[in-house]
């Protein structure tokens, strides 16, 4: 067999897209003739609004052909308005719409869209794109069924974590402005007793206080090595900002730098439960430090934040808030590098709660974003598993069962 040629199925066929389809644009549809309500409006990226008429009655794939949007695949309602920033595919035999409209999704976009200033998709090169695709229609609808069905499960996995997402929100809002009182109710103005403070009304059992109150004595704010150099076998291992992110140090691609420079800036080893803050670069993102990394350091472009114990998950989650995030954005200079210096990162004004209420707030956001980490996990197998099926049912490496 040839390098470049592609072993067909038994039962399936690979014909160029021009003997597929018809491929016929949109219509033109000013933005002024849009209606409150009435028939979706197809563009480059799925709908964009509504129209009092429609110019396609059945479900059509579409492929965005104008723009940053260009080679992407949609498929409509029924009864819908297309505009001419979208090339309808109309079959030229009988087949399973859902079927190619997935079929067409593992085409890399690079395949189907020229020029770079301005994007876009041309029919002509649509017409040579080969496409492999089993003959019969029953087969596809099979296939078409299975990835319908992750489909729908990656929507509602989706919808759930928009949901638990909203939820944590307000539950952040309420408890890390109210907190939680000895019944274990969110207070309010009503019920207890508030007070004025820098950051607004707080319960009268509060205090506001700057960051670098509520490190562990002997344990400043700090940021940590200045030039690591580079990696140093056997060296001591070096976080910088990539490695954390999804509020975790990932170890992966860890520098390891030499120990004579480590032992330079002792001031910035790790510990466990060290709390990092990204302060260069990307500003913002934290990770609690494992016990693999204890003795570990980071880069100039975080800091360590070595909070006391009961305190440690509380300030984690007071970044969250919207007063914190406003003071972080205020304070976050540069050009090119954009970062917060040390000095505005301690002077960070905080609600600090009882040490006991503290924890048990902790505890409940926690159990929020466990739910949420839960629903998250559960996406990316979704997800995993879809691009597996593609892979493995559009190509006819595994068969279905009709």
């Amino acid at each position: 067999m040839e390098e470049n040629q592609v072993h067909i199925p038994d039962g399936w066929d690979l014909k160029p897209l021009g003997e597929i389809f018809n491929f016929k644009y949109g219509s033109g549809l000013p933005t002024n003739q849009f209606s409150p309500s009435g028939y979706p409006v197809y563009g480059a990226n799925g709908i964009i609004g509504w129209h009092s008429k429609y110019n396609y009655e059945n479900q059509e794939i579409l492929i965005s052909c104008r723009g940053e949007n260009s080679g992407l695949i949609n498929l409509t309602e029924e009864k819908a308005f297309v505009t001419n920033n979208s090339i309808v595919c109309s079959e030229k035999f009988e087949i399973d719409k859902i079927y190619f409209y997935y079929n067409l999704k593992k085409i890399p976009r690079t395949a189907m869209v020229s020029g770079s200033a301005q994007p876009q998709v041309v029919v002509k090169d649509l017409n040579r794109i080969e496409l492999l695709f089993p003959k019969s229609k029953t087969e596809q609808t099979t296939i078409a069924r299975i990835l319908s069905k992750v489909d729908e499960a990656i929507a509602q996995t989706e919808q759930l974590i928009a949901k638990y997402t909203r939820i944590k929100t307000g539950l952040m809002q309420d408890l890390l402005t109210k907190g939680i009182d000895e019944h274990g109710n969110i207070r309010s103005e009503e019920t207890h007793e508030f007070k004025d403070s820098p950051l607004g009304r707080i319960p009268k059992e509060w205090e506001v206080k700057r960051l670098d109150q509520m490190t562990k004595p002997n344990s400043p704010i700090v940021y940590g090595i200045l030039m690591p150099g580079k990696h140093f076998f056997g060296g001591i291992p070096v976080v910088k900002v990539k490695d954390i992110f999804d509020e975790k140090i990932h170890f992966g691609d860890l520098l390891f730098t030499n120990p004579k420079i480590a032992l330079a800036f002792k001031r910035s080893e790790l510990m466990k439960d060290d709390l990092l803050f990204t302060i260069r670069g990307t500003v913002g993102r934290c990770a609690f430090v494992p016990v693999e990394l204890e003795g570990a350091n980071i880069t100039q472009d975080t800091a360590r934040i070595r909070v006391k114990n009961e305190y440690k998950e509380y300030v984690r989650y007071t970044f969250e808030t919207p007063d914190s995030k406003f003071y972080i954005q205020l304070n976050t200079i540069g050009q090119a590098v954009k970062g917060i210096n040390l000095k505005a990162l301690r002077e960070l004004n905080i609600l600090v709660p009882p040490p006991n209420e503290a924890q048990l707030i902790a505890k409940e956001l926690n159990t929020s974003n466990n739910v949420l980490s839960a629903e998250a996990i559960k996406l990316r197998k979704l997800q995993s598993l879809k691009t597996g099926l593609m892979q493995d049912l559009l190509s006819g490496k595994v068969r279905v069962k009709i």
